[in-house]
């Protein structure tokens, strides 16, 4: 019987997480997004966390702690979610940084971003509204003529 190329649950792309505190990062994540673990990690000799395999929502991430051959690399990753202003809150509750309050945006998400304790941002997402393409460009420019303004 052959195997499937990628495992069950999992999806093509799956962010892997290389931070310092790898064990403060999974509990942020549980606390701040309802992440479960998929296993218990696997801890390294220096009793750290070598890999950890967290479930938020339908996608999983994969979270390990820095090493020398594999140094720390703040990244963005991208949630949608049902409420983006509860899980926004549940965020900055959890120890994350607001980077962006919950904001209406003109493609039709309302976003907010934290940043973590390992400094890696999590732009937090509900769509809202569908915009068609012809929508999204009128959109698109009045808002870089907006921001344009701002920067005067």
């Amino acid at each position: 019987m052959p195997v499937n190329p990628i495992p069950e649950g999992y999806h093509t792309a799956t962010p892997y997480l290389i931070v310092r505190g790898a064990d403060k990062s999974v509990e942020f994540l549980k606390n701040a997004f309802g992440a479960q673990a998929s296993f218990e990690p696997m801890i390294g000799p220096d009793g750290k966390i070598m890999h950890a395999d967290l479930k938020i929502g339908d996608s999983h991430v994969m979270i390990s702690e820095a090493t020398d051959q594999h140094p720390a690399m703040p990244c963005m990753v991208h949630l949608y979610v049902p409420n983006v202003d509860a899980v926004y809150e549940r965020a900055v509750a959890a120890g994350g940084t607001s980077t962006l309050q919950p904001t209406d945006q003109f493609y039709g998400d309302r976003g907010a971003a934290v940043k973590d304790p390992s400094g890696n941002h999590w732009y937090i997402a509900t769509h809202v509204e569908d915009v068609s393409m012809a929508e999204l460009k009128k959109r698109a420019e009045a808002h870089l003529k907006q921001q344009k303004g701002k920067a005067a």
